[in-house]
């Protein structure tokens, strides 16, 4: 059976890696592959993974100095001719920084460090890397920043709205909205906006660390097995 070759990037301050790795590696015919920041090509992958984190320290802002790695231009390049991209927290920040997805992702409104586990919504079935859910569903993936207040223009949130480009939204455990369902302040509750072309996704939540019932959650593992299956 043919290998699917997924790279995941590692910048310095990147501390998700290693849980990326293992959940790529838990899908079926995937083949994880490190790429380094200072890399020029992205070693014959055939789908991309930016994993959470602190790229360098988050300094000047989170993902602003990741963008400009020389692993981007080939991430950028990837992600233009239609290679699969996914984003994850750190990721879905350098994602937008890079402008491969419209927003930006500000400080939380209640200005601490979030860590919990977090019910979403899957509001479209119809990505690349949402085919194993149900619009609809309910699941559950972690979530750990304190810049994952999602916010941009009224024209971009209404489009994003109108085109069904926001993919996951927060919710309470029975799918709906409350006091204490959004843990960041983000816009319309989004937590997770796909690119117009539809293979570039970037999420707050992370998949990574809903693998395993035994953990808490293996919802997870629907993306990994959406992206893989993009890739190959």
């Amino acid at each position: 059976m043919t290998q699917v070759p997924i790279g995941i990037v590692r910048f310095p301050g990147t501390n998700c890696d290693q849980d990326v790795f293992d959940a790529v590696a838990a899908v079926e015919r995937a083949c994880p592959v490190w790429l380094w920041h200072k890399e020029t090509d992205l070693q014959g992958a055939k789908g991309v993974v930016l994993a959470g984190g602190f790229s360098y320290g988050d300094y000047l802002r989170a993902g602003a100095i990741a963008r400009f790695s020389p692993i981007m231009e080939e991430v950028v390049r990837f992600a233009v001719d239609g290679g699969p991209v996914l984003g994850i927290c750190n990721g879905f920040q350098i994602l937008t920084e890079a402008g491969l997805l419209p927003g930006a992702l500000m400080r939380n409104d209640r200005l601490t460090f979030v860590c919990r586990p977090q019910s979403l919504k899957v509001e479209t079935a119809d990505t690349l890397f949402t085919r194993q859910y149900e619009r609809g569903q309910v699941i559950s993936f972690p979530v750990a920043h304190a810049e994952g207040n999602f916010a941009a223009d009224p024209a971009m949130i209404d489009r994003l709205e109108d085109e069904c480009r926001v993919v996951f939204r927060y919710v309470d455990d029975r799918g709906g909205k409350g006091l204490d369902a959004n843990p960041n302040g983000s816009i319309n509750d989004i937590a997770g906006v796909i690119n117009e072309r539809g293979n570039v996704l970037g999420l707050m939540p992370h998949p990574d660390r809903a693998m395993d019932r035994m953990l808490g959650s293996a919802d997870g593992r629907g993306i990994f097995q959406g992206l893989v299956e993009a890739a190959a």
